[in-house]
């Protein structure tokens, strides 16, 4: 089987504009929630990326017909084959464990694999569990395969004992199809997650405190297909944002999301880069007298955990000394030893917290995309670096941007990716 690799002679002026895509976040929940009821469902601003290939092919398996037309994507849920997702494919996306949640509820009989993704460190399914086992489930978490039973189940009040996203949304899908009220504590309030909330809706499901942390679930155990048109991924949009202030680059990005990257633009303001939005688009109009600064990221609406890596390589190029503060995951700073090998000075304190010397000039090398956002981090770096940047498991960046190699072609980036 060929390997991918991202290959970047840096240094080019960049200018253009850039157009963000449907959020992959958002989308994925999204998708798994069409098993819930029967009937056609059309999702639009779906993102053409590796992660939402791989759902698709799940619900495949589960016996959902599917049809995709570039961003849009037709779903037929005709009945359930089967309550089974166990196909090696999967393994590679937290794609199973979103389908727990609404399979169980409406299978009463779940065997889906272990979830893999990015590898962040600690990613607990505890409470995913927990709360599912209050709901009526017999669960059995293997080292392979999760597998949950259920006869019946029921409404519950369950608080989470940390913010967990996928946590949110998983147990939020199995309450749509349980008859009574579940009150759910401590949610996840991610712009994401009120996006799945409007799709629900639409299928028949009550809830309550949307873009709160308490919702309150009435669901029924017949809901109805619905349509439904997908956020766009502020995840990008910040990413783009982060390219766009560094070196001279004239970038404009829409700004189709950005009333979610508020934080982001408030730390760039903190730095001296402001940016005005300007009929539907954000555009670079101050960078003056950088500051270094302090970073922590935050469940939203703070600073999220998958802009951190991209922002330090933004930092190493601001003097002084900056830190970041990683409180979600504890091993989100695997790309500091790729970018340290191109020239930065990045020093990891302990498994949250690094220090980040600029500036710095860095060079091309042979570097390794440990993680999506990782990955999109080294991108960013070897478009500012002197030389030749190889990429090597560029395959993560594909998991989750979509066409950005094309995306950053169109602005005057010399990037290509190569399959040896």
């Amino acid at each position: 089987m060929s390997e991918e690799y991202i290959v970047i002679h840096g240094k080019n002026r960049l200018r253009g504009s850039i157009n963000i895509s449907g959020a992959k976040n958002s989308a994925l929940p999204i998708i798994a929630s069409t098993v819930l009821a029967e009937g056609r469902y059309e999702l639009s601003n779906i993102p053409m990326v590796r992660d939402i290939e791989i759902m698709l092919e799940a619900i495949r398996e589960l016996g959902l017909e599917v049809k995709r037309n570039a961003n849009k994507v037709e779903i037929i849920n005709r009945g359930l084959k089967k309550g089974h997702v166990v196909s090696d494919i999967v393994k590679k996306t937290r794609a199973s464990i979103l389908l727990l949640g609404p399979l169980v509820s409406k299978t009463g009989d779940v065997r889906v694999v272990q979830p893999g993704g990015c590898p962040l460190g600690r990613r607990d399914i505890g409470f995913h569990i927990e709360a599912l086992s209050k709901m009526g489930a017999e669960i059995e978490n293997g080292s392979e395969y999760i597998v949950a039973k259920a006869n019946r189940m029921k409404e519950i009040e369950y608080e989470f004992p940390s913010k967990t996203v996928t946590g949110t949304e998983n147990i939020l899908m199995a309450a749509s199809l349980i008859n009574g009220k579940t009150v759910l504590k401590n949610c996840a309030i991610e712009p994401e997650i009120g996006d799945m909330i409007d799709m629900l809706t639409k299928m028949g499901v009550d809830i309550k405190g949307k873009d709160s942390d308490t919702l309150i679930i009435n669901g029924k155990r017949e809901l109805n297909s619905a349509n439904h048109k997908i956020i766009h991924d502020r995840i990008e949009l910040g990413t783009y944002l982060i390219l766009a202030s560094m070196d001279d680059n004239e970038i404009v990005v829409n700004a189709e999301g950005s009333d979610y990257v508020r934080s982001l633009l408030d730390i760039l303001e903190d730095m001296g880069i402001y940016f005005v939005n300007y009929k539907g688009n954000l555009v670079l109009y101050q960078k003056e007298n950088l500051k270094p600064i302090n970073i922590e990221t935050q469940p939203y609406p703070g600073f999220p955990t998958d802009l951190q890596a991209q922002i330090a390589t933004l930092l190493t190029q601001i003097d002084g000394e900056s830190g970041i503060r990683e409180n979600i995951f504890d091993n989100r700073f695997a790309y500091a030893d790729e970018l340290n090998k191109m020239g930065a000075k990045i020093e990891k304190i302990d498994d949250y917290n690094i220090k980040i010397k600029g500036k710095t000039e860095l060079k091309g090398n042979k570097i390794i995309g440990t993680d999506l956002r990782a990955t999109a981090s080294l991108v960013l770096a070897g478009l500012i670096a002197e030389g030749e940047t190889i990429i090597s498991n560029a395959y993560q960046l594909f998991r989750g941007y979509e066409n950005m190699v094309g995306k950053l072609r169109n602005i005057g980036a010399d990037i290509e990716v190569i399959r040896r």
